[in-house]
């Protein structure tokens, strides 16, 4: 392992909990569910259910009626016959009510919706979720909303080059801790999302919080744990993550570090990912599983960059589908993928630049679990397809 003191390296930097399965099953894990709170006693007293005290009649076997008050009750009663004659029955009420409810239903409907509750209006060339309206599990009707609004809190995770401000690490030290994450999102076998989002939540920590060469490994598990919590359904346990990290750490410790990075991200740790994004965009072009998994490795290089933190997920991801479709010979920035990204071809020359000089460079040996993931036949060996040429690209980015 990276980060374990005393020990010599292995080939691999985690125990293999399960090898055989492929990508995106579900793991042998299982939750741990605490016991049912036991309710509360049942309310009762010594002698009388003081709760019911106004339901109980108490009566006097001496007393004897009176027939004074017999006859004044029967002339109620014939009393009560006569006014009924003059009271509107039942059912006339009903109707009276059932007009007044449709007169009030009548004057709302013809009220106008306020703007800001009008979905957003989508031309029909640019429509890409009209498809699937009668999936429930696809929302179609709020897709467009719900990625505008996660546009919209990326403003507030703009982080910039941290690094300078860590005295005891460096960028190498923090690609060997995303690429040992990847080692463990794989044997674990969660979703990607999860990885995407550790990785982000460790970068925030990192961003206001100096830390020793020795607790990055646990911050980097605990983040892990987190993000787990929060995408997976059936995430590992915290013993789980104890044993990733060969024991190294102590439970407390770990949870320690958990209620840590929560306060210092003030337990907002719902942060936009590029790969929700990628999968968003690639829907916009009708892109294959091979095209979408070239894109995915791209994006999922540029995690060990420090360089790339302050890009905004939407702005890489666009970046990477970008670089996956002109290698593909798919063409270039559609009017369809500027107008559900906001980007054109121009705002992303910059990012895509950075990525193609990132492919292009020599890999690192000690770097190599990524490649060598998506050099599998699962990920259609995108890892061994040769880089695009820069000059083809720039074509694409005037």
């Amino acid at each position: 392992m990276p980060f374990s003191k005393g020990k010599k390296p292995t080939t691999s930097k985690i125990p293999k909990l399960n090898s055989k399965k492929l990508e995106n099953q579900d793991g042998p894990q299982t939750k741990r569910s605490s016991s049912s709170p036991q309710g509360a006693p049942k309310k009762r007293t010594a002698f009388v259910d003081i709760t019911n005290a106004h339901k109980i009649e108490l009566c006097n076997p001496i007393k004897k009626k009176d027939p004074a008050k017999k006859l004044q009750k029967t002339s109620v009663l014939l009393k009560n016959d006569v006014n009924l004659k003059s009271v509107v029955s039942t059912e006339e009420r009903l109707e009276e009510l059932k007009n007044v409810e449709s007169d009030i239903e009548e004057t709302s409907c013809k009220d106008p919706i306020p703007p800001h509750l009008l979905p957003p209006e989508i031309p029909p060339e640019f429509d890409i979720d009209s498809e699937h309206l009668s999936d429930s599990s696809h929302t179609s009707e709020y897709a467009k909303e719900i990625f505008d609004y996660l546009k919209n809190r990326e403003e507030k995770f703009v982080l910039c080059d941290y690094m300078v401000d860590q005295p005891n690490l460096n960028t190498n030290m923090r690609a060997i801790l995303v690429d040992w994450l990847v080692e463990v999102q794989e044997n674990f076998e969660l979703n990607h999302e999860t990885l995407y989002l550790a990785v982000k939540v460790t970068d925030h920590y990192l961003a206001v919080s100096q830390t020793k060469r020795e607790a990055l490994q646990l911050i980097g598990s605990t983040a892990m744990l987190i993000a787990s919590k929060f995408e997976e359904r059936a995430p590992p346990c915290v013993d789980d993550f104890l044993y990733i990290c060969d024991d190294a750490y102590k439970r407390s410790q770990l949870i320690s570090m958990e209620i840590s990075i929560l306060q210092a991200l003030n337990f907002d740790i719902n942060i936009p990912v590029p790969y929700r994004f990628l999968r968003r965009y690639a829907k916009c072009v009708n892109a294959g599983m091979d095209t979408l998994t070239l894109a995915r490795f791209i994006c999922e290089l540029s995690l060990l960059e420090i360089e790339f933190v302050p890009v905004r997920a939407s702005l890489l991801a666009s970046a990477c589908l970008l670089i996956a479709l002109v290698t593909k010979d798919l063409g270039g920035w559609t009017q369809c993928l500027q107008f559900h990204s906001g980007y054109s071809a121009e705002d992303l020359a910059p990012v895509v630049r950075k990525l193609h000089h990132m492919l292009s460079s020599p890999a690192d040996s000690k770097l190599a679990v990524i490649r060598s993931k998506y050099a599998h036949k699962v990920f259609f060996e995108v890892a061994l397809i040769p880089t695009v040429n820069l000059e083809k690209l720039e074509g694409f980015l005037k």
